[in-house]
């Protein structure tokens, strides 16, 4: 595992899983780690925070050994304290929880960092950013989510750019070592405006693993909008 803060500002691509072939992801996740992917995003949801049903800590059990990719999971659940322990076990590097979804969430994220992971916060679209100013000296990662949680393929929410701006801010303040994920939507046209904004991690799911011509393609026409 790597548990360890990145220790550059480089713009990094995570795949999310939630838009590939599960029949085939195996092969897809290898297929955008050759093509150039810095980590694989797991969306975990549980029909009650969202209102989707999707993965759990035994998938991410399965696909540790598939890949040496940085694993993330994106807990959007009601009660991700009852799940740190067993998404640690199955071989995770880095855990995301919500500000609206762990009512004690200091706690929760000292919790993570005792299990050797890499911790990480998600906040709403209309969630403002103010909320993660207690939090953020212990974070490793902050997720904007760029869309409403839930589902895949959502168009892009223009009116997080100004708050994506600022918890850059914040972060280059307070923690600087901390990185700026977003999800939701990214895609060659959204994607320079988020690097703009300060983003530098991208989950993509639709416009990788979506691509009519594959998700090698898809990789790489994301690469080039953000200048990789």
């Amino acid at each position: 595992m790597n548990p360890r803060p990145d220790d550059d500002n480089r713009i990094k691509i995570a795949p999310s899983i939630l838009s590939a072939d599960l029949a085939r992801l195996a092969e897809q996740v290898a297929e955008v780690e050759a093509a150039g992917a810095d980590r694989i995003h797991v969306d975990v949801m549980d029909g009650r925070f969202v209102p989707n049903i999707t993965f759990g800590p035994v998938l991410v059990k399965w696909l540790r050994p598939a890949t040496t990719l940085h694993l993330e999971a994106h807990l959007m659940i009601a009660a991700p304290d009852d799940f740190l322990e067993a998404f640690a076990e199955a071989g995770v590097d880095s855990l995301i929880v919500h500000v609206e979804g762990a009512p004690h969430l200091n706690r929760t994220v000292q919790r993570i960092k005792s299990l050797g992971l890499r911790a990480g916060v998600a906040i709403n679209p209309a969630t403002p950013a103010v909320m993660l100013e207690e939090i953020l000296p212990d974070l490793d990662l902050v997720l904007a989510m760029t869309v409403n949680p839930g589902f895949g393929g959502q168009s892009f929410l223009p009116g997080t750019l100004k708050k994506i701006r600022t918890i850059r801010r914040m972060i280059d303040e307070i923690r600087p070592g901390c990185e700026l994920e977003v999800d939701g939507g990214v895609d060659v046209e959204t994607a320079p405006r988020l690097v703009e904004a300060g983003a530098r991690v991208f989950v993509a799911g639709s416009s990788v693993y979506g691509a009519a011509d594959g998700p090698t393609a898809g990789m790489r026409r994301l690469a080039q909008s953000l200048g990789l």
